[in-house]
């Protein structure tokens, strides 16, 4: 595998206190989608903006396209497109002059109508900034990464904020452009983005790399593919035994968040007839059972001990 991007023990600390990034190590492939998983303050934006040659780090090394960023930078920041959390344009250009500012930083760049119609703001190339929805600003902003024609796409939280239709509308463009033979590196904290999206994902938390893989290798590694959850009557007595649960055919792990039960089972119609026969001779009554397959949500909570929501 060709490398696109690597780095070795990268680490940033401020203030000579605070470690945002601790020692991470990666290396994404040309033609990846590569995704930095986690919650926020996870240490993301830090590393991709190191990677991106906008933060010096404290320690490390970064490899970029085979370049190192202590060289001369110009030349390697022409060959990378990249979108913050929150790009800021003016309001008073409208989205055809906003790309076309952007295309004059380039020296080999896209025709403006092509990349206006391949994120799907054709029709919307002489309305001013001002006028436009978060979800066209975000398309906005992935067009102006891509004019100049980059062989990195960095995208920073893309599709946070946007409704769901505008993030399916992002997705779309980042496999178009990978499919071209472009690398992208995006961080999210929607692990069903990272799910649809990437090849491999490094999961972060604190700083660190706690897991990293494809997304079904990770998933896999829980050792089951499906969660079934479920809640009892409130007047039940006692407490569910979680020994007992475990002992069902095909169960790996049992957890309870409040009043649901999340049971991780291998084969859920294996499963699912055993649990409902433990509750009935225990006299248990049932108020709800939804069986979902196993998310890298799961792989998280497994490894910590809490949702991404919970930070």
């Amino acid at each position: 595998m060709t490398i696109a991007i690597r780095c070795q023990d990268l680490r940033k600390r401020y203030d000579n206190k605070v470690d945002a990034v601790s020692g991470i190590d990666l290396e994404v492939g040309v033609s990846q989608c590569f995704g930095l998983l986690g919650p926020n303050g996870a240490g993301k934006t830090t590393t991709v903006e190191i990677l991106e040659g906008l933060l010096e780090p404290t320690s490390g090394e970064v490899e970029v396209l085979g370049r190192r960023w202590r060289e001369p930078g110009a030349h390697l920041r022409e060959r990378l497109g990249i979108t913050l959390q929150e790009t800021r344009f003016s309001e008073k250009l409208t989205v055809r002059e906003t790309l076309r500012l952007f295309k004059s930083f380039y020296r080999k760049s896209q025709d403006l109508t092509q990349v206006l119609d391949s994120v799907s703001l054709i029709d919307k190339a002489t309305t001013l900034v001002a006028k436009l929805s978060g979800g066209q600003k975000q398309r906005l902003a992935v067009a102006c990464a891509l004019v100049g024609s980059p062989e990195i796409l960095f995208l920073d939280e893309p599709t946070t904020g946007l409704d769901p239709q505008s993030r399916r509308q992002v997705w779309d463009i980042v496999r178009r452009f990978q499919t071209q033979g472009g690398t992208v590196l995006l961080t999210t904290h929607y692990m069903d983005e990272a799910e649809r999206l990437c090849d491999q994902v490094a999961i972060v938390d604190h700083g660190k790399v706690i897991a990293r893989g494809s997304p079904r290798a990770l998933i896999h590694s829980l050792g089951g593919d499906h969660v079934v959850e479920f809640s009892v009557a409130a007047n039940a007595a006692g407490e569910l035994d979680q020994a007992r649960m475990l002992a069902i055919p095909s169960a790996i792990q049992c957890r309870r968040e409040g009043e649901l039960h999340q049971l991780t089972v291998r084969e859920a119609h294996v499963a699912i007839p055993a649990l409902l026969e433990l509750l009935r001779r225990d006299h248990y009554e049932l108020s709800s059972l939804t069986t979902r397959h196993a998310s890298l949500e799961d792989v998280f909570v497994n490894l910590t001990g809490r949702h991404l929501r919970d930070d």
